[in-house]
């Protein structure tokens, strides 16, 4: 695996990144953790556009179905510490650098969310890190999953009018992870939390219940499920504990239990604060990227090695402090990888070829 980088912002504490469709183009969306912009870059890294200058607290963005560029976003959650007020808004593109930014919901310690679409209908799931605090580092209050349906038209929403979130589920301690994953022919969420990781779908039918399904106890800051080795069988990978240190891929075993199968062998005071992950296929592999923060801040990719039978590491980048990874394939077939290196506040493009 070859890679080629290119710097293409130095943005203060990056944080977040999404894909966005803009006028006809394939794009990505960039934003800051701290009270800081968010810009619209092209597939080749230009920036076309400054979404906006502050609030920041970006944990997520996602762009909205059909939305003709319109996505939703995250805005004031600074920390575990610092996002009572945080809140998922609607940005929509006005005219260059003029995008409207309006409140849709209000849910203190919003972290992550997604848009999933079961049965033709569109739901936001928001996923809390925790649900109270009263001082710093207090954990006294789990966090929380919420739910709502998604209505085609946003343009109503704003801070007097704000669409009502359910919950789904509760007494998820550092709800952290959450990625989009399809089980059973439709969208869930895949939420992990300190009681494990849980597969969350949108109602079978509109009305109905959200489903919750337990798939691990192991207590985890970000999962994945991937089918690595092409067994037709979803491999779980876990980052352990809650911004942890600790890389572990289990497989199911013939009870349809998930039991360890490898474990990152680094040094874990090497890996501390694993964080950025994001699976896809890379060069046709199914591939886990992963970085961390702290230690040796290295950004890499996790394969299955058909030949060895086992699991390899390639490296991406080193002494970066990736914080979140995306993975498109640009206009010339070509695999990119963006990265936020958070710790160097430094954007960076990877195109990664044979």
């Amino acid at each position: 695996m070859k890679v080629e980088k290119k710097v293409i912002s130095n943005l203060n504490k990056c944080y977040e990144i999404s894909a966005l469709d803009f006028k006809g183009q394939k794009c990505f969306l960039v934003a800051a953790e701290k009270t800081d912009p968010c810009y619209l870059f092209s597939e080749d890294g230009e920036c076309l556009e400054t979404v906006w200058t502050q609030p920041g607290g970006v944990m997520t963005m996602t762009p909205v179905p059909d939305g003709g560029g319109q996505f939703l976003a995250t805005h004031k959650f600074y920390s575990p510490n610092d996002s009572i007020n945080a809140k998922i808004v609607i940005a929509t593109p006005k005219s260059k650098d003029n995008w409207e930014i309006r409140t849709l919901c209000k849910v203190p310690f919003v972290h992550r969310f997604g848009i999933l679409n079961r049965g033709g209908v569109n739901y936001l799931i928001a996923c809390a890190l925790k649900t109270g605090h009263e001082y710093k580092n207090d954990w006294r209050y789990p966090g929380a999953c919420f739910g709502a349906v998604l209505p085609n038209d946003l343009s109503s929403y704003n801070d007097d009018n704000l669409l009502e979130m359910k919950l789904i589920a509760n007494g998820m301690l550092k709800n952290h992870g959450y990625c989009k994953i399809s089980h059973a022919g439709h969208d869930a969420a895949l939420v992990a939390c300190e009681e494990g990781t849980f597969i969350v779908s949108p109602p079978a039918v509109l009305g109905a219940s959200w489903e919750v399904e337990q798939v691990s106890t192991v207590p985890s800051s970000d999962s994945i499920l991937l089918d690595f080795d092409g067994d037709g069988k979803l491999e779980l990978g876990c980052i352990s504990p809650f911004h942890g240190n600790s890389l572990t891929i289990y497989h199911l075993d013939e009870h349809n239990k998930y039991v360890p199968q490898w474990k990152y062998p680094r040094p874990e005071k090497e890996t501390e604060m694993i964080h950025a992950t994001w699976t896809c296929e890379l060069l046709g592999v199914p591939t886990w990227i992963i970085g961390w923060r702290k230690g040796t801040k290295q950004t890499i990719a996790i394969t299955w090695d058909s030949g060895a039978g086992d699991y390899k590491t390639e490296l991406i980048d080193k002494d970066t402090g990736c914080a979140n990874a995306m993975h498109f394939k640009n206009s010339k077939g070509q695999d990119v990888i963006v990265a936020t290196n958070r710790e160097i506040d430094e954007v960076a493009m990877y195109t990664i070829t044979e």
